[in-house]
C-alpha cells in the first residue's frame, strides 16, 4: 500500500520516474513534496474503479432453481420405471396367444440325434402364483429350462440335471442341443432364484434320441414340421403305449388338425367299424433298396458289381442298389489312375421279408 511516509523515503529522481510511469501531468517541474501528493492521489481508486456488488454476482452464488432439479429427478425416475417394466416383460413366459388351454404344459420332441425341441403353453395365473411363492426372491429369479438326463430304464431317483438354460418372455419354444446319442431326457420349465432354488411350472414328457444315422437329417431350418410330424412323433417315442405319449399325440394333433398314425389309436375316431361293415381287403406291399456311399481319390476309377460309379469333385460317391428278397454279394473296386494300386471291398447283404396274416379288429379292441 502506498503512503506518504513510504514515498518520502524515495529520492526526488525515483519519485519523478514513478510519476512518469503513472502518467502524472507536469511531473518534470514538481518538487519532491508535490510528487508525493500526486502519487498518493493517483494511487487511490476512483469510484468507477471500486468493485461493485451487483445482482449478477449474487446470482452466481445462488443455488440451482428448484424446477430444474425436479425435472432431472423425474427423468431418472422414468428410466428406472422403464428398466423395471422391461425386466418384468422378459420374465413373463406366459403364453400371449389365446389357445383356449387352461393348463400349463411343456412338450419335448426329438428332431434328430443331437437336437430336441421344447414347446410350452403357460397361463398368466401360473406366473402370478410363482411370483407370489418366491416373494422377495422374485426380483432376482430368471425363467429357465432344466434339461434332465435319465437312463434308458429311468427311475425317479436316478435323474440328474444336465443343463440350466435361461429363456425369456415372448417365445413359446426352444431348441436344445444334446450330446452322445442315444440319450433319454426330460425338460422342466420354471423360475430359478439367485440361491439356485427352482420353482417348477410344468414338466415334459420323456424322450429318447436315436442313434446317429438311423434317420435322415431334417431340414436345417426345421420348417417342415407338418411334413415330418409322423417321424418326429415316432422318434419322440409317440407310438409307445404310455400316458406321456398320449399327451404328446394330443398336443400335435391339436396343432396339425389331423390324426397321427393309425386311426385305431387316434382320438379322432375308431376306423375299424367302417372296415367291418364292408368286406374288403387292405392293399399293402413294400419293397426295399440300399444306398451305398463312400469316398476315394478324385482321380480313381470305382466299380460296383462291375459297373462304373460316378465320383464327385472331392472323390465321394453315392449309389442306389436294389435290395431283393435274397442274399447278395456286391464287390466294389477302386483303382488308381495309373492302374498300379487297387483296393476291393465286398458287401454281403441279405433281405428276408415275411408277410404276416391279415387281421381285422373288432369294435372296441
Amino acid at each position: 500500500m502506498i503512503t506518504a511516509a513510504s514515498l518520502k523515503s524515495y529520492t526526488h529522481k525515483d519519485l519523478a520516474q514513478m510519476a512518469k510511469k503513472r502518467g502524472v501531468t507536469g511531473w518534470h517541474a514538481m518538487r519532491k513534496d508535490q510528487l508525493v501528493r500526486a502519487l498518493i492521489k493517483v494511487a487511490k481508486p476512483t469510484a468507477k474503479e471500486k468493485p461493485k456488488k451487483t445482482a449478477t454476482t449474487k446470482a452466481t452464488r445462488r443455488k440451482p432453481a428448484e424446477p430444474a432439479k425436479s425435472s432431472k429427478s423425474g427423468t431418472v425416475q422414468r428410466k428406472i420405471q422403464k428398466a423395471r417394466a422391461l425386466q418384468e416383460q422378459m420374465k413373463d413366459i406366459a403364453s400371449k396367444t389365446d389357445s383356449g388351454s387352461t393348463e400349463d404344459q411343456i412338450i419335448v420332441m426329438v428332431r434328430d440325434p443331437y437336437w430336441l425341441q421344447a414347446s410350452w403353453e403357460l397361463t398368466a395365473n401360473s406366473v402370478e402364483r410363482a411370483k407370489a411363492a418366491l416373494a422377495e426372491r422374485w426380483h432376482g429369479a430368471k425363467p429357465v429350462l432344466r434339461l434332465i438326463g435319465l437312463p434308458t430304464n429311468s427311475t425317479a431317483t436316478s435323474e440328474h440335471i444336465l443343463r440350466v438354460i435361461e429363456i425369456h418372455g415372448g417365445v413359446s419354444h426352444w431348441y436344445i442341443d444334446v450330446q452322445d446319442p442315444p440319450g433319454t431326457y426330460r425338460v422342466d420349465i420354471g423360475y430359478q432364484t439367485t440361491d439356485d432354488q427352482f420353482h417348477s411350472l410344468s414338466r415334459s414328457n420323456v424322450v429318447t434320441t436315436p442313434q446317429p444315422g438311423k434317420a435322415d437329417v431334417i431340414d436345417g431350418n426345421w420348417s417342415d414340421v407338418v411334413e415330418n410330424s409322423e417321424r418326429i412323433f415316432a422318434m419322440s417315442g409317440g407310438y409307445q403305449k404310455t400316458g406321456e405319449r398320449d399327451e404328446l399325440r394330443e398336443w400335435l394333433e391339436d396343432r396339425l388338425h389331423r390324426p397321427l398314425g393309425s386311426p385305431m389309436v387316434t382320438k379322432f375316431g375308431n376306423g375299424a367299424a367302417a372296415v367291418l361293415e364292408r368286406n374288403r381287403t387292405l392293399k399293402f406291399s413294400i419293397d426295399a433298396e440300399m444306398i451305398v456311399y463312400g469316398m476315394t481319390d478324385p482321380t480313381a476309377f470305382v466299380t460296383m458289381g462291375g459297373e462304373p460309379v460316378t465320383l464327385t469333385a472331392d472323390g465321394s460317391f453315392t449309389a442306389r442298389v436294389p435290395l431283393p428278397d435274397k442274399r447278395q454279394v456286391i464287390p466294389m473296386v477302386a483303382s488308381s489312375r495309373d492302374g498300379v494300386e487297387e483296393q476291393t471291398i465286398v458287401l454281403a447283404v441279405e433281405r428276408n421279408t415275411k408277410v404276416m396274416e391279415a387281421k381285422v379288429r373288432q369294435p372296441g379292441e
